[in-house]
């Protein structure tokens, strides 16, 4: 089993959202969250003037996918979440170890 983590800009989540949901995940969990990679910040061009923000919006999508489906759901996530401007966004890939079910 393996853990996604996708931080994606928030206009993009959406059609991030649609792509996972077209594989029918059990699993998965969307947050806000602020950031920025290599960008430091930068956001774009206004005008004649660049602005920045100190940490940048985003959306992180969290999902659980079995070994066999994960690089399609790797896949879907990166074509759909691709703008193709700096600051797409990240997907972390995290192996999951389980002994089986934990009585609660």
């Amino acid at each position: 089993m393996k853990q996604l983590v996708a931080i994606v800009k928030p206009f993009r989540a959406e059609a991030v959202l649609n792509a996972l949901a077209e594989m029918q995940l059990e699993a998965l969990t969307v947050s806000e969250a602020k950031g920025f990679g290599r960008q430091k910040s930068y956001l774009d061009r206004y005008g004649e003037s660049e602005y920045s923000l100190a940490f940048l919006p985003k959306v992180r999508i969290c999902s659980w996918v079995p070994d066999d489906r994960a690089d399609e759901a790797i896949r879907k996530v990166v074509v759909a979440a691709r703008t193709g401007r700096i600051g797409d966004g990240k997907v972390f890939v995290l192996r999951l170890y389980c002994d089986g079910a934990i009585d609660v």
